[in-house]
């Protein structure tokens, strides 16, 4: 019998779940949504989204090419501004640039979507500059958009969704790349408990594996054989020349193991800007549901063991315990 009941509950319970979360906010047509890093990948696939659901899309690109492209998509209503997300000058102009937009309505969405990945390393291959390079992009510059922008987010009482990763959860590799969504989601999780008296919602967004164009695997190997050529000798010698090969294939086969289906990431992305109840996180990805989530609540030595699988044996490494 109490099998049954707690069958019924959790029938229910999951009902009442997939009702909460079909409801949408309403007057689409009269909200503000700013993305940065529009050029290509998730926010240019999510602001053609938005824009054919009748949204005022203010797409943020890098490049004045990127802008054109996507302008050449989309309908008159998408407007685009140049955007250097590592630049406190742009960031005030294209801040400038949304308040003259969007008057008294403020800004409904802001959508933190720009990062880069490379370089990415063994730690001791790197220098400061090189994290410095991503976290400029991925933390650093997210942050001040987000405090440029945050005022009139509350005057909408809208949402600010960050595009962090599964490797904020768990690192995988080397470099500023998961030190930086690792940030992410520590800024994300301040921020959602600070706004929620003032009703902006904060999400975050941890896609796992996509071919989003931001890793070209030849220009990732020909990093990889840079950074190898200008350490010492001695720090060659330790890892030898059979790691830096095999570091470089394990690279491009987990490329080639990515999805190609961004709309995973951009449906839950939507969903984050325009559902009523949104979640605080989102998964996205059979890889960061049905694995690196689950094994970041492992263990540390059996997490480690595991990635350790996939990584390649330094040739100075030392032998084993018996």
């Amino acid at each position: 019998m109490w099998l049954y009941l707690a069958a019924v509950l959790a029938g229910l319970y999951l009902l009442w779940r997939w009702h909460r979360e079909r409801q949408m906010v309403p007057r689409l047509s009269e909200k503000y949504v700013l993305i940065t890093g529009c050029d290509s990948g998730f926010g240019n696939l999510l602001a053609r989204q938005l824009d054919a659901r009748g949204l005022r899309v203010l797409a943020a690109c890098l490049t004045e090419t990127g802008a054109v492209q996507l302008r050449a998509a989309t309908s008159p209503r998408l407007q685009t501004v140049l955007l250097d997300v590592t630049s406190s000058q742009s960031i005030a102009a294209a801040t400038a640039w949304v308040r003259e937009r969007v008057g008294d309505r403020g800004l409904w969405g802001l959508v933190n979507n720009a990062g880069i990945a490379v370089p990415t390393a063994p730690n001791e291959w790197l220098t400061k500059d090189d994290f410095v390079k991503v976290l400029n992009v991925n933390l650093v510059g997210l942050i001040e958009v987000t405090l440029s922008l945050l005022p009139l987010v509350k005057q909408a009482r809208g949402r600010v969704v960050n595009v962090a990763s599964v490797m904020g959860r768990i690192s995988f590799f080397g470099g500023g790349y998961c030190i930086s969504k690792h940030g992410v989601e520590a800024f994300s999780d301040t921020l959602r408990r600070e706004m929620r008296p003032f009703g902006v919602q904060v999400s975050v967004i941890e896609p796992g594996g996509f071919r989003t164009g931001m890793i070209d695997p030849v220009t990732v190997v020909k990093g990889f054989k840079q950074l190898w050529e200008r350490l010492p000798a001695e720090t060659q010698a330790s890892y030898g020349h059979h790691y830096l090969e095999t570091y470089a294939k394990s690279t491009i086969l987990l490329h080639r193991m990515s999805s190609s289906c961004l709309s995973r990431v951009t449906g839950v992305m939507a969903h984050a800007l325009l559902a009523r109840f949104p979640r605080s996180r989102y998964a996205a990805g059979w890889d960061a549901r049905l694995a690196i989530l689950p094994l970041s609540y492992c263990p540390a030595w059996l997490t480690d063991a595991t990635i350790g699988l996939f990584l390649p044996v330094p040739a100075g490494a030392m032998p084993t315990r018996p």
